[in-house]
C-alpha cells in the first residue's frame, strides 16, 4: 500500500490541476472558434463550423487594429519597468544586504509596508496629474516600479545574502571603486535570480489590468487587457471575439512561463536554501 500511494497522490493532484488549469483554457479554446450565436450559448460543445480564421482576423481588425497598438504599449511598458526594477531592485537589496547602516531598518520597514499595503488609487492619481505623467506610457512605468520594487528588492537581497563577502574584499583590495564592485563583481552572480525576476514581473506587468484602467485612459494608451472591452457591452457582447481576444492575451505569458519555469524555481529556492 505505501508503494501506490505515491501514484494515487499524483494521480489525484494531476486531475486536480486539469480541471482548475487546463479545462478552462480548453474552454476558452473552444468558444474562440466558434460563431457568435453559438459561443453567446457559453456551452462545452464543439463548434458546427470551426471559425478560428475569421475571428481571429476580425479580433485584430476591431477598432482600426487596435490590438496591434495594445500589444505595442504593454511590450513598452513591460519592458521599461522590468529594465529599471532589476537595476533598482538589485542595487538597492545589495545595499540593504551589506552596509548595516540604522537606515537599514527604515528601509526594511518601508519595504514591507509596500507589500502589505493595498495602493491609493485617488491620491496617485493626485499627484499623478500634479507631475504631469497621468495618461503617459512614462508615467504607467514609474507606477510599476514603484508597486512591485518592495518584492524584486527583497528577492535580490535574500539572494545577494548567499554571496560571500571575501568576493567585495577582494575587489575593493585590488582598487576597485563601489560600483565597479557591483556591477562587475556582484551582478554577474545575480542571473538565477535576474532571470526569476525578469520573468515574474514581465508576466504580473503584462497582464495588468487594474493599473493601466486608473492610471491610463486614452485609446491611444490601450493595452492588451483593456481590449477585452471591444467585444462587450451592456446590451450586446460578441463572446467568440472576446474569448478569442482572450486566447491571444494569454498566449504570450503562458510562453514565457513554460520555457522558463525551471528558472523560476532555481531562483526562488536558491537564496532560500543558502540563505
Amino acid at each position: 500500500m505505501r508503494h501506490i500511494r505515491p501514484y494515487i497522490t499524483g494521480g489525484i493532484a494531476l486531475v486536480f490541476a486539469a480541471v482548475v488549469f487546463i479545462l478552462p483554457f480548453v474552454f476558452i479554446l473552444i468558444q474562440a472558434v466558434k460563431s457568435k450565436s453559438e459561443a453567446s450559448r457559453l456551452s462545452f460543445s464543439l463548434p458546427q463550423d470551426w471559425l478560428f480564421w475569421q475571428n481571429l482576423v476580425a479580433v485584430f481588425k476591431a477598432r482600426d487594429y487596435q490590438l496591434l497598438l495594445a500589444y505595442f504599449n504593454s511590450t513598452l511598458i513591460t519592458v521599461a519597468s522590468v529594465s529599471i526594477l532589476v537595476i533598482l531592485s538589485a542595487m538597492v537589496g545589495y545595499i540593504m544586504q551589506r552596509r548595516r547602516t540604522p537606515w537599514n531598518a527604515v528601509a526594511q520597514i518601508a519595504l514591507f509596508m509596500g507589500l502589505m499595503m493595498p495602493p491609493a488609487v485617488v491620491p496617485t492619481i493626485g499627484l499623478l496629474q500634479e507631475l504631469g505623467l497621468f495618461k503617459t506610457i512614462h508615467g504607467m512605468v514609474l507606477i510599476q516600479v514603484a508597486y512591485n520594487l518592495s518584492f524584486s528588492t527583497l528577492l535580490y537581497r535574500s539572494f545577494i545574502s548567499t554571496i560571500p563577502r571575501d568576493l567585495d574584499e577582494a575587489a575593493l583590495i585590488d582598487g576597485a571603486k563601489p560600483w565597479q564592485i557591483f556591477f562587475r563583481v556582484i551582478l554577474p552572480l545575480l542571473k538565477p535570480v535576474t532571470v526569476t525576476n525578469i520573468v515574474v514581473q514581465s508576466i504580473a506587468i503584462f497582464n495588468d489590468f487594474t493599473n493601466p484602467l486608473y492610471y491610463l485612459p486614452g485609446k491611444e494608451n490601450v493595452t492588451v487587457q483593456l481590449t477585452l472591452y471591444n467585444f462587450q457591452s451592456m446590451y450586446t457582447s460578441q463572446y467568440n471575439l472576446l474569448f478569442m481576444n482572450i486566447l491571444l492575451v494569454t498566449i504570450p505569458p503562458l510562453i514565457v512561463f513554460i520555457f522558463f519555469n525551471r528558472q523560476i524555481v532555481a531562483g526562488m529556492t536558491a537564496g532560500a536554501v543558502k540563505g
